[in-house]
C-alpha cells in the first residue's frame, strides 16, 4: 500500500509528521509526500518543499513527488481536468510515480478544492484521510462532495488544538484521530532548528498581526484600532516588553501605531520579523500571554503550553463575515468563545455544542445531522448570546429558535409550495375567474 500525502502548509505537515511519530497511521510500504504551493502568487512565497526549516519533517516520508513541478505553469488550485480526462491522467500519474493503482491511500488537506479534490477523483478506489489545518478543521465541509468520494473519507487526523472538541469536517461518518499536544509540539519544535536562540528577556507579551483588511473584513483604520486594542490587552498583563509579530503583507503604519500605543503604556516595543511560527516564538520568549485577532496560534499555545491568551475584534469580525457560511466563522467563534471574560464556553462540552450549532447554521444540508443539537442550544440561549453568533436572517431562514417573528408582508411574500404567497393568491384568483367564466358559458348554453 502506498500512502500519498498531498499537503501545502507547515501546520499540516507537522500534523502528519506527529501522527506518524505517534503510530496513529498504519505503516505501509511507501509514504509519498506530494507537496504543492497554495498561495495565490507562488513565486512570492516559500512552499513546504523549499523551506529549510521543514527538512526534518519531510524526512518522515520515503520520497517526495513535487506537484508544482509536475503541473508546470498551472496553479495547483486550478487543476480541474474534465471527467473524461481523469482515467488518462490517473494512468500517467501511476506510471510517473510508480504506483499500484489498486493499493493507494490518500491523505489530503482542504478536500473541498483542487488539487486535493482532483486527486480524490483520480483514484476512485483509494480510502481518504483528511489532515487538519488549524481551526478550519473544526468547520463543516464547505461543499457537498459526491457520495462516491464522501463515502471514502474514513478519518480526520488533526492537531488537538481545542482538547475535548471534535472537528466537523468529515462528520458524521469519519473517525476523529486527535494528535496529542505533546506529539504536535515536538514536531513543531523541529522547525526551529535553523533559528538563532532568542533571549527570553524581561516579562513579555506576544502580539500577532493578521492583516484582516486584506480579506475585506474590516477597513485599514478599523484594523489599526483593533491592533491598538491588542496592545491594551497586552498591557493589562503588566509586561515590560511587547513583541509584535506583524503579518508580512501589512503596511508599516500599522506597526507605527502600535509602537506609539506601547510607549503610552510605558512598555518596550519590539518587532519580530523572523520565520519562527508564533507557537514556537511564544515558547522561546516564555511569554506571559499571546494576543491576536482569531489566529490558530491562540488555542494552540493554550493547549500546548498552557499560556494565557486574549483576542481583540472578534465580535466585530463575527458580525461582518459574509456570507454566513464564510469558512472563517468557526475559527473566529472558537477564539471568541475561549477569550471572553464570560467563561461559559471554555468547557469542552459547551464549546462543542456551540460549534455544532454554528456549523449547522453554516451548512444546514451538509451538517443536517446537527440540527437537533442546534435547536436545543438556541432554545436555551439568551437574546444577546444568539445575536453574537447567529444572524436573525439565518435563524429565520432555518426556522430555528430565537428567529424574529415575520411581519404580515413577509408572511404574504414567503414561498409556499414553490411560489410566493402573493403569487399563490394571484393564481388562485385567476383560477377562480376562469372557473366563473366557464360556469357563465354553461348557463348561457355555450
Amino acid at each position: 500500500m502506498t500512502q500519498i500525502f498531498a499537503l501545502h502548509s507547515a501546520y499540516g505537515l507537522a500534523t502528519a509528521a506527529a501522527a506518524i511519530d505517534g503510530g496513529l497511521l498504519d505503516r505501509d510500504d511507501d509514504r509519498v509526500l506530494v507537496p504543492f504551493t497554495s498561495s495565490r502568487v507562488p513565486e512570492t512565497s516559500r512552499g513546504i518543499l523549499a523551506d529549510p526549516a521543514l527538512r526534518s519533517l519531510r524526512g518522515r516520508f520515503d520520497r517526495v513527488e513535487d506537484l508544482d513541478a509536475l503541473l508546470g505553469a498551472a496553479h495547483p488550485s486550478s487543476w480541474k481536468p474534465r471527467d473524461a480526462d481523469l482515467p488518462v491522467i490517473a494512468r500517467l500519474l501511476v506510471r510517473a510515480w510508480g504506483l499500484d493503482e489498486h493499493r493507494i491511500e490518500l491523505f489530503v488537506q482542504s478536500p473541498q478544492v483542487a488539487p486535493a479534490r482532483t486527486l480524490m477523483s483520480l483514484f476512485p478506489g483509494a480510502p481518504i484521510t483528511i489532515i487538519g489545518d488549524g481551526l478550519m478543521t473544526y468547520s463543516p465541509m464547505r461543499v457537498k462532495l459526491a457520495h462516491p468520494v464522501a463515502a471514502r473519507i474514513v478519518r480526520v487526523v488533526h492537531a488537538d488544538a481545542v482538547p475535548g472538541v471534535a472537528p466537523l469536517v468529515g462528520s458524521p461518518h469519519a473517525a476523529v484521530v486527535p494528535v496529542p499536544p505533546a506529539l504536535f509540539a515536538s514536531a513543531l519544535a523541529e522547525t526551529a532548528a535553523a533559528e538563532e536562540p532568542l533571549d527570553s528577556g524581561p516579562p513579555t507579551v506576544l502580539v500577532l498581526g493578521q492583516y484582516l483588511a486584506a480579506l475585506g473584513l474590516v477597513s485599514a483604520e478599523e484594523e489599526v484600532a483593533m491592533q491598538v486594542e491588542m496592545i491594551d490587552r497586552a498591557a493589562e498583563r503588566s509586561p515590560q516588553r511587547i513583541v509584535f509579530k506583524p503579518h508580512p503583507s501589512a503596511p508599516p503604519r500599522f506597526s507605527d501605531a502600535l509602537r506609539a500605543r506601547s510607549a503610552l503604556h510605558g512598555v518596550e516595543f519590539v518587532e519580530y520579523w523572523g520565520s519562527l511560527p508564533a507557537e514556537l516564538l511564544a515558547e522561546r520568549l516564555d511569554v506571559l500571554a499571546v494576543v491576536a485577532g482569531f489566529s490558530t496560534a491562540l488555542p494552540t499555545v493554550r493547549a500546548l503550553q498552557g499560556r494565557d491568551i486574549a483576542s481583540a475584534g472578534t465580535e466585530t469580525v463575527l458580525a461582518r463575515l459574509t456570507p454566513f457560511e464564510n469558512s472563517n466563522r468557526i475559527p473566529v467563534t472558537i477564539v471568541d468563545a475561549l477569550t471572553r471574560p464570560d467563561p461559559r464556553w471554555t468547557d469542552p462540552a459547551a464549546l462543542q455544542e456551540l460549534i455544532d450549532a454554528v456549523g449547522y447554521a453554516m451548512q444546514p444540508e451538509i451538517a443536517a445531522h446537527l440540527r437537533p443539537r442546534a435547536v436545543a442550544l438556541l432554545a436555551g440561549m439568551d437574546a444577546a448570546e444568539r445575536a453574537r453568533y447567529f444572524t436573525p436572517e439565518r435563524l429565520r431562514a432555518l426556522r430555528l429558535p430565537g428567529a424574529p417573528a415575520e411581519s404580515a408582508v413577509e408572511r404574504l411574500l414567503r414561498p409556499a409550495g414553490g411560489v410566493g404567497r402573493w403569487e399563490e393568491l394571484r393564481l388562485t384568483a385567476l383560477g377562480a375567474r376562469r372557473r366563473a367564466g366557464r360556469a357563465w358559458k354553461a348557463i348561457r348554453g355555450r
